[in-house]
């Protein structure tokens, strides 16, 4: 066996040993929250200010889908319901007639009143008089009751069409597209021009500030292991070291899978594991899929 050979047996067994890949208690890959931004409306779309990897804020406008028919419908229906309030009648202008007369008539009948005291008048004409404040009153409550209904029954055929227009308002709305979250756009589905459907999808989201290193442990390690707690995360550097990221544990779950083909535990000959979650603070170089290793914090 040569000198050269030994040596570098012997290099390669002192790198595996101070290799600290070994140590790790758990490994698995990164992942986000990812949001799919639907077509909340159907028709072209003329408006899409995306590209993948832009950083957008919750709620930016970032398209529109054409609203020429909406807009069309919700014109016809103000001018119907404007059609229908001038025909609402004016209660207290045709009320207010009668109640003139009414007015002139109860004076003159305390005009024949003072003549038939001095036996200027007869007891007729008072008799006229009283029977014409009888029926003008009359007329009044029968002239307010129908307008009343009047009124009702066109008021009744406005608020539907109020309704109407409370929906298209809400449609036209939902043809503005916008960020559901705060992230970064992940993919692009469709492109400006092209027609949708209400459900299609337009285009993906995650908020990358934070990111979940999902990873895998043996039943016998769950005991270390709770929600909440500190651990460190590592990712390869391209000098074969490591970067180290804290983490917390914000998921365990409660049910046995079978060991992923790109995980390998620390204990393989076990094939149940657990999937755990960790939450990092993302500085921009963790992306989706990444492998990572976690290992506990012992104290």
């Amino acid at each position: 066996m040569s000198i050269n050979f030994i040596l570098i047996a012997a290099v390669a067994l002192l790198v595996s040993c101070t290799n600290p890949k070994n140590d790790f208690d758990a490994q698995g890959n990164f992942e986000a929250i990812e949001v799919v931004t639907s077509a909340e409306g159907t028709g072209k779309i003329v408006e899409l200010n995306i590209e993948e990897g832009d950083v957008l804020t919750e709620g930016a406008s970032v398209g529109l889908i054409d609203t020429i028919q909406l807009d069309l419908k919700r014109a016809q229906l103000h001018a119907t319901i404007k059609a229908l309030e001038a025909k609402l009648p004016n209660v207290a202008a045709q009320v207010n007639v009668l109640k003139e007369q009414l007015s002139t008539a109860e004076y003159e009948r305390e005009r024949i009143k003072r003549l038939l005291a001095t036996q200027s008048a007869t007891p007729k004409q008072l008799d006229d008089y009283n029977a014409q404040i009888a029926l003008i009153k009359s007329q009044i409550i029968a002239s307010t009751a129908q307008l009343d209904t009047q009124t009702r029954g066109i008021l009744a055929e406005i608020e539907p069409l109020r309704v109407q227009l409370l929906q298209l308002n809400d449609q036209v709305n939902r043809c503005k597209i916008t960020a559901p979250i705060a992230g970064t756009v992940l993919s692009k589905f469709v492109e400006c021009g092209e027609f949708t459907t209400t459900g299609k999808p337009l285009f993906k989201m995650a908020n990358l500030s934070k990111i979940i290193l999902k990873a895998y442990v043996a039943g016998n390690q769950l005991t270390e292991l709770t929600i909440g707690q500190a651990v460190t995360a590592y990712t390869d550097k391209a000098d074969g070291g490591y970067n180290e990221y804290k983490g917390t544990v914000t998921w365990i779950s409660n049910k046995a899978e079978f060991t992923p083909k790109v995980i390998q535990t620390k204990d393989e000959r076990v094939n149940l594991v657990y999937a755990f979650k960790v939450v990092v603070d993302n500085d921009g170089s963790l992306k989706i899929g990444m492998p990572g290793e976690v290992k506990f914090q012992k104290e």
